[in-house]
């Protein structure tokens, strides 16, 4: 939706970069370093991302801090830089108000792979069910690593389950940390939202955040290295809700009193970071280094839930006079930590490791109350713990050999990993069904677990694999991978990848992949289990249970154990680099995934609510979904990526542009189990709501033109990307299902940056800086004036945000 007025700071910056961007163009960031050596997608040791078989960006360390990082989120990074990589921000969602899932190529965020100096980077213990992008995953959160940490990242957009394992059937995202043997920086920024927000006619100024890092290194022996790092980060929270006009059903004189109040909560939450990490290298004899790296990340954070009137059964006026809006307070502890030793021995290059990485929440809410307990409720609750981990060793041999053009490197490799998923009891009053059995039981937005609910799951897999990369003179280049995978609850699983580039012509290259790719159920898919608050058909707020595949009501009601999901993916792309200003990549995908895990639809009515009571003794159940393998889905798409470089005007200048395209369609859909029909015949396991959760809830379409102009002075940079359509859809039980298509928005985002001396340096810049927001949601979905926009816009719904920035390097 566009908005014809210009915040005064968005003005100033604008005016600033108006001049150089005509006399000399300005800003950007983008897949930049073509020349640098690439460690992921090869095993050979002298490709660069132009010379890869498949398609890689490299994004360095300059590339990230030009991003305009939202307070340091490294999320937020690469949504910036990468053509097809999606991470909105959610509310109203549950455990995505605390965790933010990442998308690649519009696929799920668990079928994306994160490496840390190419080591397997543990996920999040937390689901993510109330949101609508990435639903049902277990994604690893990036913003717990350290933005100031990384040297530089590799993204490789292509299936690479036989070089990595599991889990990389969208791609791999490789993060390389810093390891200058000395020096440091220290780097404060502050930043604010200040937006007009057309549904409530007001100007507001809020989302204040603030940071602050600090990293050192030195050097150790001869050749190794020591770094450390800290980095502290705030967020103060937005609140975009409109004013409330309360539903008709709900407008006894109690509940008008607050009509026309903003009742509700639209925005970011609050949320405080402390992170710190840690990478090493120490000389062993001649030929090996011992090694050592690890991040760490405690964070606090504020979720939204919906209003609970006065005059209603979830509420005591005794209590809340004027009704309450329940928080969640989300505790997360994120450690991972890496060990190990690699070198040479004879001919051989080897590498050992030992890595663990866990996460741990804790799930709270304050402000609410368990209704069925009477007035003496609790306001404040603990629904429950939740903590999954990993430990991996591994064992990775390599070695070239070859003669006169013709080269090969060979690597065979080894790891064995033990995953576990524990969850805890919440406090007795978040579940308790208490005397007051016309109330609903356990805790409002979102009832405890129960003792009977707790999952206790652990795993082995091993793994080995073979993989050569070859040259065959200047022209054509090969990548050849297999790897055998077993789990110890899924068995085993072989995955292959061929993988090659010709240049047919000086400066103009083809390359094209073909692999099948492998991902099984996480442990937190299969053991998890929740309670949520939404709405029903009649716009009632209901109380919802997410249960575990085993649990026996699911059981009852047709789950079945989940199966594993597999791909094949191939891919064909041209890549041109004309002498040393202009490169293109172009590449085109299709990826087959069998048995998408999915949640299924919310199973609601009187049938299923007299069902669990009568058989399993639980009463209030008004809502039931459990992950099912929903369905088999087809992904095509195209990416491109574009650079020109130029020295103009005493400086240099760098345009890139890029554009992707993702479509994921439905092939085969779950069938409704029997005994879901046989309590009423219109239940759907898989029906409209979670099918638009896989196929266009996300953007198909994004495309980004940025520019890059800078001096020994000054850093220019501006950067205009088009966010494309989104379609919302809602299946509220009862033959109800209101759809809304929220059309692409533009957004333009700047920053200038002056250095005082060698050490000094200071920015200013902009998101957003015309202020835009999605379409305005329409009468269905926004809920009486509550909810004036969705999530789905990678834009979001915060409007303009400014920053400034002081930097010290040493």
């Amino acid at each position: 939706m566009s908005r014809p007025t210009v915040a005064p700071l968005g003005a100033a910056i604008a005016l600033a970069l108006a001049f150089p961007a005509f006399a000399q163009q300005a800003p950007a960031a983008g897949t930049t370093d073509l020349d640098a050596v690439i460690v992921t997608g090869t095993r050979a040791s002298d490709r660069t991302a132009l010379e890869s078989t498949s398609p890689i960006d490299v994004l360095t360390a300059e590339d990230i801090s030009k991003a305009g990082v939202l307070n340091g989120e490294l999320g937020s990074a690469l949504q910036a830089l990468l053509p097809s990589f999606n991470f909105p921000r959610q509310s109203n969602s549950g455990g995505a108000d605390h965790v933010r899932a990442a998308q690649l190529r519009g696929l799920a965020p668990d079928q994306v792979l994160v490496l840390v100096n190419g080591k397997r980077r543990h996920t999040t213990a937390l689901v993510s069910t109330g949101s609508k992008i990435g639903r049902g995953t277990t994604p690893v959160d990036f913003n717990a690593i350290p933005v100031t940490a990384i040297k530089r990242i590799e993204v490789l957009r292509d299936g690479a389950g036989a070089q990595y394992g599991s889990d990389a059937v969208a791609g791999v995202v490789n993060i390389i940390l810093d390891d200058a043997p000395e020096g440091g920086a220290w780097e404060a920024s502050f930043g604010l939202h200040h937006t007009d927000v057309e549904p409530i006619g007001q100007t507001l100024t809020d989302g204040q955040t603030s940071f602050l890092s600090g990293k050192v290194g030195t050097a150790v022996g001869d050749g190794g290295f020591f770094r450390v790092g800290f980095e502290l980060k705030n967020r103060e929270a937005t609140n975009r809700a409109g004013f409330d006009q309360v539903p008709p059903w709900d407008q006894s004189p109690a509940n008008l009193a607050v009509q026309g109040q903003r009742n509700y909560h639209l925005g970011d939450g609050e949320s405080k970071d402390i992170n710190a990490w840690i990478n090493a290298g120490v000389p062993v004899g001649e030929a090996s280094e011992f090694y050592v790296f690890g991040t760490y990340n405690k964070r606090d954070t504020v979720g939204a839930n919906y209003f609970r009137y006065p005059d209603g059964v979830s509420n005591w006026p005794e209590v809340y006079p004027n009704g309450y809006r329940p928080v969640s307070l989300g505790e997360n502890q994120d450690v991972a930590l890496v060990g190990g030793v690699r070198g040479q021995w004879g001919d051989w290059d080897y590498d050992a490791s030992v890595n663990h990485g866990g996460n741990s929440f804790t799930y709270r809410l304050r402000d609410s109350l368990n209704a069925s307990l009477g007035p003496s409720s609790p306001t404040r609750f603990k629904t429950g713990d939740y903590e999954s981990s990993q430990t991996l060793a591994n064992l990775d041999l390599s070695r070239g050999f070859g003669s006169g053009d013709t080269t090969h490197d060979v690597a065979f490799g080894a790891e064995f990993r033990f995953e576990e998923y524990e969850t805890g009891a919440g406090d007795p009053a978040s579940y308790a069904a208490g005397p007051y059995i016309d109330r609903p039981t356990g805790s409002q937005a979102g009832g405890g677990l129960t003792p009977q609910d707790v999952a206790n799951l652990d795993r082995d897999v091993a793994s080995v694999y073979a993989a050569l990369s070859s040259s065959f003179g200047e022209k054509l280049t090969t990548d050849i991978a297999v790897r055998y995978e077993h789990y110890s609850d899924f068995g085993g699983e072989l995955t292959g990848k061929v993988a090659a580039r010709y240049e047919f012509a000086p400066a103009f290259a083809l390359r094209g992949a073909l692999s099948n790719n492998f991902r099984a159920p996480s442990l937190a898919q299969i053991g998890y289990e929740s309670t949520s608050t939404g709405y029903s058909a009649a716009g009632q707020l209901t109380q919802g249970r997410l249960l575990s595949v085993n649990n026996p009501i699911a059981r009852a009601l047709g789950a079945q154990a989940l199966d594993p999901e597999k791909s094949i993916n191939a891919s064909l792309g041209f890549t041109s680099r004309i002498g040393e200003h202009f490169d293109l990549s172009l590449d085109v995908f299709h990826i087959e995934i069998d048995d998408r895990i999915a949640l299924s639809e919310s199973i609601t009515g009187d049938a299923l609510t007299d069902f669990v009571e009568d058989e399993f003794g639980v009463r209030g159940v008004q809502s039931v979904n459990f992950f099912t393998n929903a369905a088999d889905t087809r992904t095509q798409g195209v990416e491109l990526v574009t650079n020109w470089r130029q020295a103009l005007a005493g400086g240099n200048l760098l345009l890139t542009g890029t554009y992707s395209y993702a479509k994921t369609e439905l092939k085969n859909i779950v069938a409704t189990p029997a005994q879901l029909l046989a309590l009423d015949p219109s239940y759907q396991l898989f029906g409209v709501e979670e099918s638009n959760t896989l196929t266009d809830a996300a953007p198909r379409t994004r495309a980004q033109f940025t520019a890059n102009w800078n001096n020994d002075h000054w850093n220019l940079l501006g950067r205009v990307s088009r966010h494309g359509s989104a379609k919302r859809v809602f299946n509220f039980g009862g033959g109800f299902e209101p759809e809304q298509r929220y059309g692409a928005e533009w957004q333009l985002d700047a920053e200038v940056e002056y250095k005082i001396t060698s050490k000094w340096s200071v920015a200013l810049g902009g998101l957003n800086l015309t202020d835009e927001y999605p379409d305005l949601s329409n009468e269905d979905i926004y809920y009486f004036g509550n909810l004036p926009y969705d999530v789905l816009s990678p834009i979001g719904s915060n409007g303009a945000y400014y920053y400034t920035r002081v930097r010290y390097t040493f």
